[in-house]
């Protein structure tokens, strides 16, 4: 026997004819609310599993070294907004790890909202694991930007990765202007920071990972220039990052004196074809002093 069809008020209303239906809620990608991993259960959460299983997972895998801690003395333990390179998925565990305090366990992940928040099983894990709001990596959206700014303005600092995306051979991308435009609105620094080593351990397309060594260079905080535009600050950044990576590479001192006159290695590579860039990549990676080590014994 068939049950009678619910009506309204006991059914949704139905949307009269000639009428355009709304469209539909989205609750995923750009959409997602994050605010419960802000709260107390959450944080507490996530600081049991980023000090209990992600940190002696990324030391396993990578070891990694911290370079220019002194560098961020001066800021004082205010939100600042952590910017650096992006070779691979290892990138966000090895900075969350590697974060001094007092910013450590205070910190939001700006994290693309077209990959780590298109479902809800990677939405939440995404946001309660590292603490990740989403990002929309082709164009900065309000929603996305008075949502990182409510948390700056908040005392929280932020990690976000200016090239919208790991790198697809090895050299970096541009960088966008979201850390410079939240900067510059929110009023704090921006510390960049180069990555090393993350991409031997895991490359964009790998399945599994390879133990190398890994280290963390931040340098010193920037600040928004007067009349300074959001592109223009963001070269900057890039400028900065470019410098750290040149150190990682060789040393502080050459890497200073190429600054100076204006010589540092550009991230993005050199101009070229594929094959180029390839050989010029190799060329670049034997100069570097850490190599490949093999899994710990346990």
């Amino acid at each position: 026997m068939a049950l009678p069809k619910r009506s309204f008020p006991f059914a949704p209303p139905t949307v009269p004819g000639g009428v355009d239906p709304p469209p539909p809620t989205r609750r995923l990608g750009a959409d997602y609310d994050t605010d419960w991993a802000r709260r107390f259960p959450a944080r507490f959460a996530r600081l049991l599993l980023l000090e209990g299983f992600v940190r002696p997972s990324v030391a396993a895998l990578g070891a990694p070294e911290r370079d220019g801690i002194d560098r961020l003395h001066g800021v004082g333990g205010g939100p600042v907004i952590f910017a650096g390179n992006h070779h691979s998925h290892l990138d966000t565990p090895v900075v969350l790890t590697s974060i001094p305090e007092p910013w450590r366990h205070k910190v939001f992940v700006g994290a693309a909202a077209d990959y780590f928040f298109r479902n809800r099983l990677t939405a939440a894990a995404s946001a309660l694991v590292i603490g990740a709001i989403p990002i929309e990596r082709s164009k900065v959206t309000r929603r996305s930007a008075d949502q990182a700014a409510t948390l700056i303005d908040a005392g929280w600092s932020m990690l976000i990765f200016p090239e919208g995306g790991r790198s697809p051979d090895g050299w970096g991308q541009p960088f966008r202007g979201g850390a410079a435009y939240l900067s510059s609105r929110c009023h704090v620094p921006v510390v960049p920071l180069h990555i090393e080593g993350t991409a031997r351990i895991l490359r964009k397309g790998a399945k599994l990972p390879t133990p190398a060594n890994v280290r963390v260079t931040y340098g010193d905080p920037l600040h928004p220039l007067e009349g300074e535009s959001a592109s223009r600050y963001a070269e900057r950044i890039e400028q900065a990052v470019a410098v750290l990576a040149d150190e990682a590479t060789t040393d502080w001192w050459q890497s200073r004196q190429r600054a100076a006159a204006g010589s540092t290695p550009a991230l993005t590579g050199p101009s070229a074809p594929a094959w180029r860039r390839a050989w010029a990549l190799g060329d670049r990676s034997r100069k570097r002093r850490r190599q490949t080590r093999p899994w710990p014994e346990l």
